[in-house]
């Protein structure tokens, strides 16, 4: 026998409306995920700017932000249009809708996964995380023009509600959209400071050493300890090697930077230290170089990062020494750590030991 559906919320217009939320949503974390992936896996002409310093810090916020608002939009999206399922659709068309959705599902869970930085899988997430996202939006490109005549006409015909027991349509929507409102506002603290009070499920808001928070530890990086004998070497034309102590003593310079990782959290804080231009300077190098930034870990995919040379040039690009007018915690990469603006946390390379010019 053929199901009947006989709730109001079952409806073309309904799913129209929060379909076209769904894709707002979609867009704006695909595109801002696209930006993630660039800086941290530049092709050859992509450049990212130094300012306004907070930049990555605002498009990844965006883009975790967004992919929290899509969880319970395509819930409500696939409630409102699952009859259609048992329907006389073509194959192809089902095929298609059953991409979308699991492509979608994929990239939301394993997002929230990410961050909560658990990951009870074998696959590299970013790797796996980027290409599904291409599916997804694919998929939704391919559905949207399969269904643009629905969507338009859906779009223009306004959501009137019957006498009908059970929920009506507008308050289906009312419901969606303050599920969705609530969702943002009690994670949202994570990378908005002024929300932090009131979002209850923000995760690493201001908790670790000198308050700010820590992904990996100095322990789980085979850091525990420095050496006494450290030195910073940067490796120009010529080699120079400096003491803890001769950092300390070159011009110090404080800014007011902020911590943004690929998770969402982000965190200001004021960092002091030694422009990485003045050092290059010293090994006879021109500041607006690709610079490797080495780290004293010896292993994993974040143990060096490279800095293009827009950001090595830039005068608030920091070997940080102290941190809140502290001396560096060992977790915040003693004795010194790139901190540079408008840059992702884990290209923020911690416990540096050498400058290294590509030539």
């Amino acid at each position: 026998m053929k199901p009947r559906f006989r709730s109001r919320v079952h409806d073309e217009r309904v799913a129209a409306r929060i379909g076209l939320w769904l894709g707002i949503t979609f867009g704006l974390c695909f595109v801002t995920g696209l930006l993630s992936h660039g800086i941290q896996n530049p092709p050859g002409w992509f450049t990212w700017p130094t300012r306004p310093v907070s930049l990555y810090r605002i498009t990844q916020g965006v883009h975790v932000i967004s992919g929290v608002a899509a969880i319970p939009l395509l819930l409500a999206k696939l409630w409102s249009v699952y009859p259609k399922l048992f329907g006389r659709a073509h194959i192809l068309e089902r095929g298609s809708i059953l991409v979308l959705v699991c492509a979608a599902f994929f990239e939301l869970i394993t997002g929230l996964f990410n961050v909560a930085q658990n990951y009870p899988w074998s696959f590299f997430f970013p790797t796996a995380h980027y290409a599904v996202a291409w599916v997804a939006v694919g998929a939704l490109l391919a559905h949207i023009a399969v269904k643009l005549p629905v969507i338009k006409r859906a779009l223009k015909t306004p959501v009137r509600d019957e006498p009908a027991p059970g929920m009506s349509r507008r308050n289906f929507l009312f419901t969606t959209g303050a599920v969705t409102g609530a969702a943002v506002l009690a994670t949202a603290g994570a990378t908005v400071p002024w929300l932090r009070d009131v979002s209850v499920l923000a995760w690493r808001s201001g908790k670790g050493p000198q308050g700010i928070p820590v992904n990996r530890t100095a322990r789980a990086a085979g850091v525990a300890r420095v050496d006494p004998q450290w030195t910073l070497e940067v490796v120009g034309p010529r080699v120079r090697t400096f003491t803890l102590a001769q950092l300390q003593a070159m011009p110090q310079v404080e800014a007011e930077l902020p911590i943004a990782c690929v998770e969402g959290w982000s965190a200001s804080a004021r960092w002091s230290g030694v422009r990485v231009a003045d050092l290059l300077r010293s090994a006879e190098v021109d500041p607006m170089s690709t610079v490797v930034v080495e780290s004293l870990e010896r292993a994993g995919k974040y143990r060096s990062s490279v800095l293009p040379p827009n950001h090595a040039a830039d005068e608030l690009t920091l070997l940080a020494l102290r941190l809140n007018g502290e001396e560096l915690d060992i977790d915040h990469g003693y004795p010194c750590r790139l901190i540079a603006p408008s840059r992702p946390g884990v290209l923020q390379t911690k416990w540096v030991s050498q400058l290294k010019v590509m030539s």
